[in-house]
């Protein structure tokens, strides 16, 4: 086939659509226009006998040349050129078909130079062909399909996070701490954990063997003396700490609860039965006279005890007071609080 008509290059794609509409040519709104300039040519070539007395299309077919008679006369040209060399060889060898020559010097040529010269005389099969290479997308389709893969792996996260409860269990624990109480509870279990170490050591128990295949070492395994439950060297320095920490300090809370007065003049239902404030006050006083001033109680405290708890909570004595006034700080914020 040969390229469309200069003419039809020429015009514009809008000049091409008028054209289309007035031979009649249908679904042309979706060709491009190279598609548009063959479908044209094509169906001006086929009714000519009709459109050529038609002045829109004079300047088509006065440009209009006979490419199909070049084309024949080539290739006769090439066939008596093939048929003549072949006759100046040896009767010997059996003369074949220069259709099938032709037909394979594509196949023959390393390059493919036979080809391409093929698609050089043929413009529609190079239109055809390009048609069917696949394109890359734009960097506009490319950013919105990341844009789009973004959003919906992030809605992904936000629905596990929100059906994980992580958040609902934080803002629970948040609740239960933000409280005095549970800064009082704080206090005490450090307290408890420093006093555990001296009154209740570890000692070797047993050994977990190493697994020669997994190449693990052996295990020494360490538990708490529990057979020191039994001794006094156990009860003493706990049933001081105890006393000296939670239960004297609760029963000056008990009897000495301003709150309780506050709630029963302004009707509240928020006060603590044991008020935090003369809590911490009691702790803090009996603290700094067990163990800073050595004040038995008439021989109930002993000589051993209070040296033991003082070397085992984080601190000292001194800990213990910074505790208490750590409870009272915030028992008295917590108070402002509710005002």
């Amino acid at each position: 086939m040969s390229s469309p008509s200069p003419w039809l290059t020429k015009q514009r794609k809008t000049e091409l659509v008028e054209l289309a509409k007035l031979v009649g040519l249908t679904d042309y709104s979706s060709l491009l226009k190279p598609q548009l300039e063959v479908a044209l040519e094509d169906h001006l070539k086929k009714h000519q006998s009709t459109l050529a007395k038609n002045p829109a299309f004079s300047g088509f077919y006065k440009t209009t040349s006979s490419p199909v008679k070049k084309e024949i006369a080539t290739a006769s040209a090439l066939v008596n050129a093939d048929i003549e060399a072949k006759q100046s060889k040896p009767r010997g060898r059996r003369v074949t078909k220069v259709s099938d020559e032709i037909g394979n010097t594509d196949e023959s040529s390393p390059d493919g130079t036979g080809r391409s010269a093929l698609l050089a005389r043929t413009p529609r099969a190079n239109l055809a062909f390009a048609r069917n290479v696949p394109l890359p997308p734009s960097p506009a389709v490319v950013a919105d399909a990341i844009d789009r893969r973004t959003a919906a792996l992030r809605r992904k996260a936000i629905k596990s996070w929100k059906k994980s409860g992580v958040t609902d269990r934080a803002e629970g624990l948040r609740d239960t701490l933000s409280s005095v109480v549970s800064v009082e509870a704080l206090v005490l279990l450090i307290e408890a954990i420093g006093l555990r170490t001296e009154v209740l050591p570890t000692r070797y128990a047993f050994t977990i063997p190493g697994v020669a295949p997994l190449r693990t070492p052996a295990w020494p395994v360490y538990l708490p003396d529990f057979f020191l439950l039994l001794t006094s060297a156990f009860w003493l320095p706990v049933t001081l700490w105890l006393t000296t920490s939670f239960i004297a300090p609760l029963a000056f809370a008990y009897f000495f609860n301003l709150s309780h007065k506050a709630k029963a003049s302004t009707r509240s239902s928020s006060a603590y039965k044991f008020d935090p404030l003369t809590f911490n006050i009691a702790k803090a006083l009996v603290t700094y006279l067990v163990y800073g001033q050595g004040v038995k109680f008439g021989g109930i405290v002993g000589d051993d005890s209070p040296w033991r708890i003082i070397t085992s909570v984080p601190g000292g004595y001194e800990g213990i007071l910074i505790g208490a006034g750590i409870g009272a700080l915030t028992s008295v914020y917590e108070a402002v609080l509710k005002k």
